[in-house]
């Protein structure tokens, strides 16, 4: 029964996190995009800075960009705030579910030998500090608009040690989600600590009866476009947990920073004026292409083709446990994403998943907790290499 609930809490988690995280990023889509295509007003208008006609679902829609003055705000005004606030804590609700309240994903003592407790301090740390270390940083002097290079560059050499940290102390997965959950605690913060009282101060100012200062807004723009350079590379990360090419590689960090290059690149050919913002993809391609060759595993070595009885007493031994239609450890239930291997059909059947899981990434077992030998994976990349005969 604890089971069942477990899985259900997982999916529901994960559904909330979904739907959330589609009604944020598509609103911030639909807004940097709204700032690139709004055009001067064909007729001025006093405080219409840009405007702009749509069609959709059979209507039509006018916008407007405006900068109001004293007593021109609305009684009903809108906030995209809410999207931002469920997504981040549905996916901390999943980072306890899923790493803090389980070894099986979080720790790899091939990667370190630390605890879970230490583990997750780590983890919860690295979102505290970094976003203490990052406000402080764009709060100081070095983000003033002549010296926001440096703070550029502090900032990216942080994040990549913050990566690589996580890469060594952590499994390769729970070291993608947590960089992750460090980006989304910064885009967050952003929204409600940052964006969000500088648009107050505005409101509140206009409804005083004063003109107001608009610098707040420009401040809070410039956190909008740090959240939007981020967004590539966390929806990246969100579906890496599917992909253990990426986060298993032994150089999953830099995979993951050649990612962070990509998505970033790609993002600024997107929000970026002119012809010359299109040159952005040349980077991305050669970082994605980074990724891929890092990624890529060796090939195995040669050696005899083992019979089935030998690959099946490895199967056995250390796969079987988990991966039944009755397992021996309860863990996640019986047969963990759809696979059992009680029948020799069922083992043939899923011999490219086992190539990539036991042999290429060595993902499973998961911590290697059954103890799988370098020489059984061998044996098993021999057998598979061969068509995965059954005899």
């Amino acid at each position: 029964m604890t089971g069942l609930l477990g899985d259900w809490a997982n999916l529901l988690l994960r559904w909330t996190h979904f739907i959330a995280g589609i009604a944020w990023i598509g609103s911030s889509f639909y807004f940097i995009w709204l700032d690139r295509a709004l055009a001067a007003p064909r007729r001025p208008r006093p405080g219409v800075e840009g405007e702009l006609w749509m069609v959709h679902s059979g209507g039509f829609y006018q916008t407007e960009k405006r900068r109001p003055g004293p007593g021109e705000i609305p009684d009903v005004l809108h906030w995209f705030k809410w999207e931002a606030l469920f997504t981040w804590i549905s996916g901390i609700a999943l980072l306890v579910l899923v790493y803090y309240l389980s070894d099986a994903f979080l720790l790899d003592p091939a990667v370190s030998g630390i605890g879970r407790g230490t583990a997750t301090a780590l983890g919860i740390g690295l979102l505290v500090v970094g976003w203490v270390v990052y406000d402080a940083l764009w709060r100081s002097p070095l983000a003033a608009d002549r010296r926001a290079w440096a703070a550029t560059v502090i900032s990216l050499v942080l994040l990549a040690a913050a990566t690589i940290a996580a890469c060594r102390l952590l499994s390769g997965r729970a070291a993608y989600m947590h960089v992750g959950a460090l980006l989304g605690t910064l885009m967050v913060a952003n929204v409600w600590m940052r964006i969000l009282p500088a648009q107050q101060a505005m409101i509140d100012a206009t409804k005083a009866g004063r003109h107001p200062d608009f610098t707040l807004g420009e401040r809070a723009k410039r956190r909008s476009v740090h959240n939007s350079y981020m967004t590539f590379p966390l929806l990246f990360i969100m579906l890496s947990a599917h992909y253990p090419r990426a986060y298993a590689s032994p150089a999953n960090w830099l995979v993951l920073l050649l990612v962070f290059v990509a998505g970033a690149a790609v993002r600024h050919a997107m929000i970026a004026h002119g012809a010359a913002a299109r040159w952005a993809l040349v980077p991305a391609a050669a970082a994605l292409a980074g990724a891929a060759f890092f990624s890529t595993p060796k090939a195995a070595a040669g050696g005899a083709v083992p019979t089935f009885s030998e690959v099946r007493a490895v199967i056995n031994g250390r796969c079987l446990p988990c991966h039944s239609a009755y397992p021996a450890d309860r863990t996640f239930g019986p047969a963990p994403a759809g696979v059992a291997f009680d029948t020799p059909e069922s083992i043939a059947r899923v011999a490219e998943r086992i190539r990539v899981r036991a042999v290429e990434t060595q993902t499973m077992p998961l911590a290697n907790t059954t103890g799988m030998t370098p020489e059984e994976r061998a044996l098993l990349a021999r057998w598979i290499a061969a068509g995965a005969p059954l005899r």
